[in-house]
């Protein structure tokens, strides 16, 4: 009998229970949809006082993204770091994002979790949580669409600590957190063409290039002036905004093959523990989707566009255009057409001015703490816009290799800092081309048990026959165009 009477009370209680929500259902359909719109917000405003009055506590929002979703929020990112390893304690319900150094998962609270926070004596609350679109979609990539968001809240007697100091804690906290954990990345464009929820603009792999400027050949005190700027750069953030400019700062690496370029952007990026956009031009559709790239990228950054004389038809494209003109109006109209067609088909449509404004226009100034470098083997084929003093702020010539640039591989390579072979190797270096990749293959031991004076031998005989075989250091005239170039962009 009590059996049936304990069964018999929670079947009524369910009852009621729905009973209640299908008639507050029934009539807040009834109210939303008989009921004139200004009645309906006059009612509603009422009665959001009524609930803040009864319910003394106040909520800050913090999306995952701002600026019409183009940008991710820093805000967003540091709660985020903060939250985790609270989450990881507190919250019942946890999700993996993403794997960590390809060894642990990185867990945060599910969605509509909420754990308890402490400052101060005070008591707050965080909660995460996502919103996805009121209309029925059918969508092949519904990440897309839907909104994340953090909800922290708090009693409005706290407001102002909270505002002022826990919210400044909060992100020094995260960001320090970030910083700590930070898994340094090499980041590559993927074609405009695949961006979707699942296929993001950048793709990444672990950064974990071993070049630093000890083991760089280069000579020494062309080597400290580099670290010098960048260190310079690297604590310049209050010099920056003082003078109103971005802070960011551009720098331009020629030389012919095999020079050490790509290590340079290494040695730069472990020595500023930055991360590295590798950028490709011909992934590009066009000046809007570069510009999207840029703003998707991360501050304390290196965005690298390698051999940008090679990446598009950007060089000298002024003359291009008036030749096209010219090209255009000697044309019949048949051929006309065809050439039209030919051009829309082209797969990129990034132009200089499309570069120009990346590297030194408005765009350039979103996000902070940013170095662009160019590279290219050939500097006189560059157009001397791209080049100017403002946006190459350094022109680093990376040349054959010298004798100084030989005992850095000789410490690297061999273990010594000095060999009676030395003084014959130095000589050699300053009557021949050989680039420190070439001297670097000779330095390597073949076969197991070879020893320093094998290695050494093989260099000079490398040497001779590059020197016997023609090759010569650039021409006179090379020299002067590319010194007259430079000088140009200094005044």
């Amino acid at each position: 009998m009590d059996d049936f009477l304990s069964n018999l009370s929670s079947a009524m209680a369910t009852f009621t229970f729905f009973y209640s929500t299908a008639t507050f259902v029934f009539i807040y359909a009834m109210f939303r949809d008989h009921f004139p719109q200004h009645l309906q917000d006059d009612i509603q405003k009422y009665g959001r006082k009524l609930v803040n009055f009864a319910y003394p506590y106040s909520q800050i929002t913090f999306d995952e993204f701002t600026g019409e979703y183009m940008r991710r929020s820093e805000a967003f990112t540091a709660i985020e770091n903060y939250l985790s390893d609270k989450s990881v304690v507190s919250a019942k319900r946890l999700k993996a994002d993403a794997v960590k150094d390809g060894q642990s998962l990185v867990l945060s609270m599910d969605y509509h979790e909420e754990v308890a926070d402490e400052f101060n004596g005070i008591k707050v609350w965080w909660s995460s949580n996502r919103t996805t679109p009121r209309s029925l979609q059918f969508s092949l990539f519904p990440a897309v669409d839907e909104k994340r968001y953090y909800k922290l809240t708090f009693h409005n007697r706290h407001k102002q600590i909270i505002t002022e100091s826990y919210l400044a804690w909060v992100m020094n906290e995260g960001k320090a957190i970030k910083q700590n954990n930070r898994l340094r990345k090499l980041y590559t464009n993927n074609p405009s063409k695949d961006w979707n929820g699942f296929n993001p603009k950048w793709s990444y792999v672990a950064f974990e290039h071993p070049a630093s400027f000890d083991t760089l050949a280069m000579d020494a005190n062309k080597k400290q002036e580099i670290i010098n700027d960048i260190n310079k750069f690297k604590m310049g953030r209050d010099y920056y905004q003082s003078i109103g400019k971005a802070w960011k700062r551009g720098y331009l690496l020629y030389g012919p093959p095999g020079t050490g370029k790509s290590t340079m952007i290494a040695a730069m990026a472990n020595h500023l523990e930055y991360d590295v956009y590798d950028l490709e031009l011909t992934a590009i559709k066009d000046n809007t989707e570069l510009r999207r790239l840029l703003i998707d990228t991360s501050g304390k950054s290196i965005l690298v566009i390698e051999d940008i004389d090679c990446s598009l038809e950007l060089m000298g494209e002024r003359e291009s255009k008036k030749r096209k003109i010219k090209e255009d109006s000697d044309m019949d109209p048949i051929s006309k057409k065809v050439k039209k067609e030919m051009e829309e088909t082209t797969d990129s449509k990034v132009t200089l001015s499309g570069v120009l404004n990346c590297v030194d226009g408005l765009w350039s100034s979103c996000g902070g703490e940013r170095i662009i470098i160019f590279t290219t083997n050939y500097i006189e084929n560059l157009d001397p816009a791209l080049i100017r003093r403002g946006r190459m702020d350094l022109l680093i010539e990376m040349p054959f290799c010298c004798f100084e640039a030989f005992k850095v591989l000789a410490k690297n390579y061999l273990k010594i800092n000095s060999h009676i072979l030395f003084e014959q190797i130095g000589e050699l270096l300053g009557k021949t081309n050989m680039t420190p990749a070439e001297v670097a293959e000779n330095l390597i031991p073949k076969f197991e048990g070879e020893n320093v004076e094998l290695r050494l031998n093989r260099l000079i005989e490398a040497l001779k026959a590059t020197k016997n075989g023609g090759a010569c250091r650039p021409n006179q005239k090379r020299k002067r165009r590319n010194s007259n170039l430079i000088n140009k962009k200094k005044k």
